[in-house]
């Protein structure tokens, strides 16, 4: 085992380097190899070298530490000599872990993203909480989700900050809180299904409340308020109550009421900035290129940075437009960016990389000082957040970099991980498919689209006629086979994959050689595609046992029940195909009325690749659940 003998400034570093001890298997030793720390934390200039004999480190802070740590074992691995050198360009560099689209990290999970984010030098991490943790007096908020507890918010604060990471409370206090009004037991603050009452003193003191308890576990005196997209305000209870206003006005009374909160708490407040900069469109756009926020509006914005929010646009001229309209708002500017871990089942590294190689650069040149990456989970969190290393491996390097050096990144990234950077980015071929533009950034999700759509209506069918998606897939579930026997790394995840695969070997075209087959009358076929459904049963149940197990390997069990049912539902209508199709070859049914259906192109299939949609949408035509 590599025994190291740090020699210098080390205090601070104790806890952190134990866990990185564990983590690379390493024991520190004073007979072992010498590594000097140089520590400057006035200066942005970081180094990792080697000399032959003995180790050079030169950080600023705790975090650059451990990113130039991980480097430093990275490179001693491959070469009998090296010095390589960094600038960081932020003073924060951050993630943000979508924590209420079902999967909650368990501690364990937490810890584990936590090491990796201070492999990678990430100095700041956000848990976004809409009603996952605990709030004093009020049972119902995060009941049966998962919340989290004081005591474990305080334990993870105390791990990040061992290894250099602040962690920052993210909530919402606006919209987005379906979730928290759901029981009725906030009625009175009630706006919306989802929003708050704006005005009301029992609002004010219901959202301090909040803040003070998601706050109360954290050495941070930050928080995100949240605010974004709260469509709908002033429309409910408020307009009964006070008739028609102004969105702005109404937005604006809301957040100087909550900074006064905050101020008062000693807080320093951000919020996402779309329902501030929406006020200067004339549709409502965030991103609308020709919106100007009047300068009245600018006027009354109290001191709150602002988080501008783009994770889509893959041209640096429109982060470099959108920037500087913020910066017009004279409020500090934070930028989140996003690894695509979101409204898929397998992430999106071609759109991730793709976006931020646009974003970064321009927030270096207009002197933005904090960025983030945002991990969102929407619908069902069906992706799981440690699918997004590669993604943050590089959002991290170009932080840290003018330009990003693949070939420096796959060395440092295969060490930290234990899984080459080229092997993990297989998991964007499950989107980026035949018929995909390169790096996806239409953002189709085949994957899901072809998991979730039912077999017999096949939506989105005719899209996927002539792309031989069968054959590709079986060709991808093989490679992911290989790579799950071979590597010990993230075998939970790759083990999922290949199953997803696997089964899309034969289900992805299905539905299109089932009308096929059909439509000719062939007999035979239909008896073997019956057969093939009787298999997918069993198919699906695998995988979504291996689904399951990569849940719990990093979440905590609530949440899974909705993809339990999920994988039940198609289960369930692979049995109904299979007696369906048994029953027409047999007689006892004339016509398969499904299958007489002329199959339309679906309308978002025009400009998604294979097509993308919440589970509602894919798994059937009709209304799941409500009125």
């Amino acid at each position: 085992m590599l025994q190291l003998h740090f020699k210098g400034e080390i205090e601070g570093l104790e806890k952190g380097i134990d866990y990185f001890k564990d983590e690379f298997g390493f024991e520190i030793s004073s007979d072992g190899v010498v590594i000097q720390l140089q520590h400057d934390p006035s200066s942005a200039a970081l180094a990792t070298g080697f000399d032959g004999s003995e180790g050079t480190i030169r950080y600023t802070t705790r975090n650059s530490f451990f990113r130039q740590l991980s480097r430093w074992l990275a490179f001693y691995e491959k070469e009998t000599s090296f010095y390589k050198e960094e600038t960081i360009s932020f003073n924060k560099v951050g993630t943000m872990i979508d924590v209420s689209r079902n999967a909650v990290l368990h501690l364990d999970g937490a810890k584990e993203l936590l090491r990796h984010m201070a492999k990678m030098g990430f100095n700041q991490a956000m848990l976004y909480s809409e009603d996952t943790y605990e709030v004093a007096g009020f049972p119902y908020f995060g009941y049966l989700r998962g919340r989290y507890s004081k005591e474990e918010l305080n334990a993870l604060d105390d791990y990040a900050d061992d290894l250099g990471i602040e962690m920052i409370p993210c909530i919402q206090i606006l919209g987005h809180l379906y979730q928290v009004l759901q029981y009725g037991t906030h009625a009175d603050i009630q706006d919306t299904s989802d929003v708050l009452l704006v005005g009301e003193p029992e609002t004010y003191a219901f959202i301090e409340k909040l803040i003070t308890n998601a706050t109360a576990p954290f050495r941070s005196k930050r928080i995100h308020i949240g605010m974004d997209e709260a469509f709908g305000v002033g429309t409910g209870r408020y307009r009964q109550k006070n008739g028609n206003r102004d969105t702005f006005d109404i937005m604006n009374e809301h957040v100087q009421k909550v900074v006064g909160i905050t101020e008062k708490l000693g807080l320093e407040a951000m919020m996402w900035s779309d329902m501030y900069y929406r006020a200067g469109s004339k549709t409502g756009d965030y991103y609308d290129q020709d919106a100007e926020v009047p300068e009245e509006i600018i006027k009354e914005i109290p001191e709150v940075d602002m988080v501008f929010w783009d994770y889509y646009h893959d041209e640096p001229e429109a982060y470099k437009h959108f920037l500087m309209k913020h910066i017009e708002m004279k409020q500090k500017v934070i930028f989140a960016g996003g690894v695509w871990t979101w409204n898929g089942i397998a992430p999106n590294y071609g759109k991730s990389l793709e976006t931020t190689k646009a974003a970064l650069p321009i927030c270096k040149e207009l002197d933005i000082r904090e960025v983030f990456a945002t991990m969102w989970g929407d619908d069902g969190a069906e992706t799981p957040a440690i699918a997004a290393l590669p993604g943050l491996q590089y959002f991290a390097d170009l932080c840290y970099r003018e330009t990003v050096d693949f070939e420096e990144l796959a060395v440092v990234f295969e060490n930290n991980f234990g899984m080459p950077f080229d092997i993990f980015y297989l998991l964007n071929r499950l989107d980026e498919t035949p018929g995909v533009e390169l790096n996806n950034l239409e953002t189709s999700a085949g994957s899901k689209v072809l998991l979730w759509q039912d077999p017999l209506l096949g939506r989105f069918d005719k899209v996927i006629e002539g792309h031989d998606l069968n054959t590709y897939y079986k060709d991808l579930a093989e490679q992911l086979r290989q790579i799950t026997n071979e590597k010990k790394s993230f075998r939970e995840l790759f083990a999922l994959y290949t199953r997803l695969a696997f089964v899309l070997s034969k289900k992805a075209e299905f539905g299109v050689r089932m009308k096929a087959a059909y439509d000719k009358k062939d007999r035979k076929a239909l008896s073997r595609l019956a057969g093939i459904a009787a298999e997918l049963t069993e198919d699906l149940e695998e995988l979504r046992l291996a689904h399951q197990k990569a849940w719990t390997t990093y979440n905590k069990p609530f949440g899974w029940e909705v993809l339990d049912i999920r994988y039940g539902g198609a289960v369930a209508r692979m049995k109904t195909v299979s007696s369906r199709l048994e029953a027409y070859l047999n007689g006892e049914l004339s016509v398969i009325e499904e299958l007489e259906e002329d199959k339309l192109l679906d309308p978002s299939s025009t400009t998604n690749g294979l097509g993308r949609g919440f589970y509602r949408d894919l798994a059937s035509t009709s209304k799941l659940s409500g009125v």
